[in-house]
């Protein structure tokens, strides 16, 4: 359980750092990263692999690239949900959903 917490706030963190490093994502406070890191894991377990499936024939055609777009979209719709986040324009989450997958995967690896 406490592994649990300790990732959900190093998520939280990361997704503040993202938000500091791209100039078209801001977050309010830590709060609202806190949630983000929710309403992100929940879209990542139950959105994402039914758009992947129904996606899968512009997947194979682009080679997987087009899963970076289902990530920038997915991140734009997280934000949309919570309030307190605002990402302002496509490039803002194409870039800061490479970022957060990146740093992500290096907890999760940890």
């Amino acid at each position: 359980m406490v592994h649990l917490l300790i990732r959900w706030v190093t998520f939280s963190l990361i997704i503040m750092f993202v938000a500091w490093i791209i100039p078209g994502i801001s977050i309010e406070n830590f709060w609202a990263a806190m949630i983000a890191a929710i309403v992100i894991a929940l879209i990542n377990a139950v959105i994402k692999p039914v758009l992947i499936l129904l996606t899968l024939p512009i997947n194979i055609m682009t080679l997987g690239i087009f899963t970076l777009i289902i990530n920038a979209v997915l991140f734009m719709f997280a934000a949309y949900l919570v309030p307190g986040i605002e990402v302002n324009s496509f490039l803002s989450a194409f870039i800061g959903s490479i970022l957060l997958s990146i740093l992500g995967a290096a907890i999760a690896w940890i």
